[in-house]
């Protein structure tokens, strides 16, 4: 079982889920959460089923587009099952992932100080409630670069020629 997010980060632990389930000859459970807008305190303040419905049907189709990203028409070699379960990210992984003998894939991204400010930990939150084992893939190399560059662009700064060779 692996959560998607559509990140680079979670495209990563899919592909490390999928390795995984190979492995293990398993089925690849890919899970998606969702909240609808406003989380559950704004469900409750006016939405009706249909709107409901509607959020979940753009769930259905976010997760298409993660597979379609992750493994475009190269299967993963594995059976593939998506799901999408309303709820936070960490509890429906957990809630999601209850078998003892299953395995939970969850990306654990580089974390900035405002991004643990803002968002908790989703592998954290797993790795402390989660009832079987949990794998924590850490983020690819390139990321980190690609993310260096990102912050190069915003700051406008120059590239150095010289960084270029290896």
């Amino acid at each position: 079982m692996v959560g998607a997010t559509g990140t680079p980060g979670s495209l990563t632990a899919l592909h490390r889920a999928a390795a995984e389930a190979r492995v293990r000859d398993a089925e690849l459970w890919v899970v998606l959460a969702w909240q609808p807008p406003g989380g559950e305190l704004g469900s409750r303040n006016g939405l009706g089923p249909s709107a409901l419905a509607q959020c979940r049907a753009a769930a259905v189709e976010r997760l298409r587009e993660i597979l379609d990203t992750a493994f475009g028409a190269a299967k993963p070699g594995v059976t593939l099952a998506g799901l999408t379960v309303r709820g936070t990210p960490g509890p429906a992984l957990v809630d999601t992932a209850r078998e003892p003998d299953d395995l939970l894939v969850v990306g654990a991204g580089s974390r900035t100080l405002l991004r643990r400010l803002i968002r908790p930990s989703v592998a954290r939150y797993c790795l402390a409630h989660a009832a079987c084992p949990v794998l924590a893939v850490p983020p690819s190399p390139l990321q980190a670069e690609l993310e260096s560059v990102h912050r190069r662009n915003i700051w406008r700064v120059p590239l150095d020629l010289r960084e270029l060779t290896p």
